[in-house]
């Protein structure tokens, strides 16, 4: 299929603009905009005579808008294990419009297509009339490793048991659209859905008010409803969470945004737990009962008791528990087995068995290799047909038959032979030609619908839109991926203007805001070590700028100060041995190292590593992050790509200024941290990280500075280093003029307690906090371990005689009191991060097979 493109076209007829197509006439495919004869069909005119009327810089400034939107929301799609680098979503500024009169015979076949998935699923997981009768080979149902027989006559509360269904279409080139895949499972894309509406409507606002477009809001309402019925039998405010497989998953974004926007919390597997015949969610507060779970995990790795033991994404015994009707699930387990394409072809047959109607939403033609006629079929027409697994997989590929080589089918020939059951092959629709913004200009793309129904009471809802997606590159293939296709709203275009709805009903319960409260000790243990790895990573690139200004100054740097402030480098971020066994050759050209320190990702202690760790915290609890961290948290991306940049070549000519952004940033965050975020449990648990954090940094800059005595020159120089990396050299010049004693540099950076950055100061403020956790129920009178360690640092940083540590000790030639204290303070500061983390933090091990565990083992 081969497009010219070019730009719109307006023209002056009788006074009135009229538009040309943007592109030439597609050959054999529909054009969702332009009619034959290249005019704008009646639905798009609005939308297209305002586009018109923007310059092309106009067009590129509204699109670089929308990704800037989606890149502060955090929207990513198929995100890599690198913190530094997610995939933005992509969204394409030219919705995909619909007029209303034909959108409701679409929402007609939608919700009877949902129905009939409906009865499928009661039936296969019930009486199997279906398969009794002959309707459904048995074969592709018993050989389908998504059919659940554990799920055998276990039922959801209410009418229906397929709760949430997404349905795939494409239109042929008569213009008329066909089904060509559902998703039944865990059902993904409404929430993207929902945030290209939401860019959209932001960006052309204009456009978006003019079209009288459907509102969402009364679909996700609808969908709130329906989860709060579902636990109705035995409570009025059930307990609702969403089950994510992790912050690694591909549509991470889209189950925070979703849970977000719906007042659910989002957990993993490691966070709940079976107990006495219930699913509870484990939390700083205890065990919260849940009634209702909304899951994004996949059927087979729900429950690694009785499905996969190898899984680490479920919950041993949730299956249990669902048996007894004691959680419900959305969608239920084993209703994966819908997914086979091989069912696509029975389903005519079906529809008339278990409803005695016609599907009014056609499928594309199937056709299913375990049966001879069907066979025969394919083998003979590959060239012109697309072949797919019986059985849909993650790892599952289609085989387009036209862009195959002779020998390529030939091969897949003889793979369709060996086991023709497991292929089912359909006809080759390209799918409607939409226009697309891409290189600047109006261009024309296959594009794909996938609409969105949900259970109601007595029949399914549909949303007024759906996620449609366009494939960037001119090949003839049907958009599958949506990591290759630009995204795009969808405008159902209505009669009329639609009355303003909310999602929330105005009655807010009181157990909802509880539940909010009540975190998972996951959510509080990343947000725990986002604030250390943050904090870590400051005092480094303070400390490294201080080095810098020094080696560089106007005066040469003394030998014992050099070799001082290197390995001060190297004992604070913990590359090791670094300096500490530095050579002459080394400490005069110490560039290599002082680099690896800043750029090595893969070393730990590294200012780069504490970065990336920090990210990957932020990652995993990207819900509860508010939209300004999350643009403070795209600058640090950028500043970082630019350290790297900066430091290509070595040591750039003013290295300690290719640190100032991002100490700025991490600034920033703390900052907004502090003055914007609520003072609940993931605050506290993010500011006891940093407290803890400064504290352990502050003593061992003090140890590895101050307890190797210098001449007078060098430890002036080495004491005004350390006060210049914790910003208090100022502070000290004012309050002591200019007498540089060791024992004043203690007094501002121990014991003052209207320092920010002194040990007190932190160890005050843990004190603080640590009494404003929940207290578990305990066997013991008196104080909690944690509190006994942060009283006695307390009291040994207050009777602490700076005279006295000051102090060389003759025989070891150091300040051994200082030494000894430092490291004893250390030791507790570590020993109380262990303790919070075994009394709050979660440390379930990961599930094991028994049967892999024995294999294992020498017998």
């Amino acid at each position: 299929m081969q497009l010219q493109t070019g730009t719109f076209v307006t023209s002056v007829i009788d006074e009135k603009p009229t538009l040309s197509s943007a592109y030439d006439k597609p050959i054999n495919a529909y054009d969702e905009a332009f009619t034959e004869d290249r005019q704008p069909r009646a639905h798009w005119e609005a939308l297209l005579r305002n586009m018109s009327n923007l310059s092309d810089e106009e067009m590129l400034d509204r699109q670089r808008r929308a990704q800037r939107i989606l890149r502060e929301d955090g929207a990513t799609y198929n995100l890599t294990s690198d913190p530094l680098t997610p995939s933005v979503w992509s969204l394409d500024l030219i919705p995909n419009i619909i007029p209303t009169d034909e959108w409701l015979a679409i929402e007609q076949g939608l919700a009877q297509r949902s129905n009939l998935f409906d009865l499928m699923l009661k039936d296969l997981y019930g009486p199997q009339e279906l398969l009794k009768n002959g309707i459904i080979p048995s074969e592709i149902i018993f050989s389908h490793p998504g059919f659940l027989r554990q799920c055998h006559g276990v039922m959801v509360p209410g009418a229906h048991q397929l709760l949430h269904h997404a349905v795939d279409l494409v239109r042929d080139h008569t213009g008329q659209f066909q089904v060509i895949g559902d998703r039944t499972q865990a059902p993904n894309g409404a929430g993207y859905a929902l945030e290209n509406r939401t860019v959209v409507s932001r960006v052309i606002p204009n456009s978006f008010r003019d079209s009288q477009v459907r509102r969402l809001a009364g679909f996700f309402q609808s969908f709130k409803n329906m989860l709060s019925s579902l636990a109705s039998q035995w409570t009025d405010t059930p307990r609702i969470v969403m089950l994510s497989p992790g912050a690694y998953s591909s549509t991470y974004f889209e189950q925070a945004y979703l849970s977000n926007y719906l007042g659910f919390p989002l957990v993993q597997g490691s966070d709940l737990t079976v107990r006495n015949g219930a699913v509870w969610m484990k939390s700083l507060n205890g065990l919260a009962r849940v009634d209702v779970i909304l899951r994004r995990v996949d059927d087979a790795y729900c429950d690694q008791a009785e499905l996969r033991a190898d899984s680490f994404l479920g919950v041993p015994g949730l299956l249990e528990v669902v048996r007894a009707g004691n959680v419900v699930l959305a969608n239920p387990l084993g209703s994966g087995i819908l997914e086979a394409p091989a069912l696509v072809k029975f389903l005519p047959a079906i529809s008339e068995f278990l409803t005695s109607e016609q599907l009014s939403l056609p499928s594309v033609t199937t056709w299913w290799c375990g049966d001879k006629n069907d066979f025969n079929y394919v083998i003979a027409n590959i060239s012109n047909l697309i072949i797919k697994p019986a059985i849909r997989s993650h790892s599952s590929n289609s085989i387009y038959g036209h862009t195959l080589s002779e020998k390529q089918k030939l091969s897949t020939i003889e793979k369709i032979k060996k086991a023709p059951h497991l292929y089912t092959a359909q006809s080759y629709v390209p799918g409607s030609m939409s226009p697309i913004w891409l290189d600047g200009k109006i261009q024309a793309r296959p594009s794909l619908l996938r609409a969105f129904t949900i259970a109601g009471p007595t029949s399914y809802t549909v949303m007024p839109g759906g996620l449609s997606r366009a494939g960037e590159s001119t090949k003839e293939s049907i958009v599958t991926n949506m990591s290759v296709s630009k995204s795009k709203d969808t405008w159902i275009i209505a009669a009329e203007p639609e009355a303003q709805t909310t999602l929330f009903n105005d009655q807010v319960l009181l157990q909802d805001e509880a539940l909010q409260a009540n975190l998972p000790s996951r959510v509080v243990e990343n947000l725990f070590w986002m604030g250390r790895y943050a904090e870590r990573a400051e005092i480094s690139m303070r400390l490294l700028r201080t080095i810098f200004k020094q080696m560089n100054g106007i005066d040469p740097l003394p030998e014992e100060s050099r070799r001082m402030l290197l390995e001060m480098a190297s004992t604070q971020t913990g590359c090791l041995p670094g300096f500490m066994e530095a050579d002459e050759k080394l400490l005069a050209n110490p560039e290599a190292e002082l680099v690896s320190i800043i750029t090595d990702g893969n070393r730990a202690g590294s200012v780069k590593a504490n970065l990336q760790a920090m990210l990957s915290c932020g990652e995993q609890v990207k819900e509860m992050l508010s939209a300004d961290t999350r643009i403070i948290i795209n600058e640090l991306r950028d500043h970082i790509h630019e350290l790297d940049r900066a430091y290509t070549n070595g040591l750039p000519s003013a290295p300690e200024e290719s640190l100032d952004s991002l100490v700025t940033s991490l600034l920033a965050l703390s900052g907004l941290n502090h003055e914007s975020m609520l003072r609940g449990l993931d605050w506290t648990f993010q500011e006891i990280g940093r407290r803890t954090e400064r504290a352990l940094q502050t003593a061992t800059l003090l140890r590895s500075a101050l307890t190797t005595p210098l001449p007078s020159g060098p430890q002036q120089q080495i004491l005004e280093s350390v006060l210049l990396s914790v910003e208090a050299l100022i502070s000290f010049r004012r309050r002591y003029r200019n007498r540089v004693r060791v024992a004043y540099g203690l007094d501002l950076l121990m014991i003052d307690g209207t320092n920010p950055r002194s040990l007190l100061y932190q160890v005050e403020q843990l004190r603080k906090y640590i009494r404003e956790l929940p207290r578990n129920e305990t066997t013991t009178a008196g104080l909690s371990p944690e509190n006994k360690i942060i009283l006695k640092s307390l009291n040994d940083i207050q009777l602490a005689d700076l005279e006295e540590l000051a102090q060389i000790d003759p025989n070891t030639q150091s300040r051994l009191k200082l030494e000894q204290l430092m490291t004893e303070l250390l030791d507790q500061l570590e020993q109380f991060t262990v303790l919070i983390s075994d009394k709050y933090f979660d440390h379930t091990a990961g599930p094991q097979s028994l049967t892999e565990a024995i294999r294992g083992t020498n017998i």
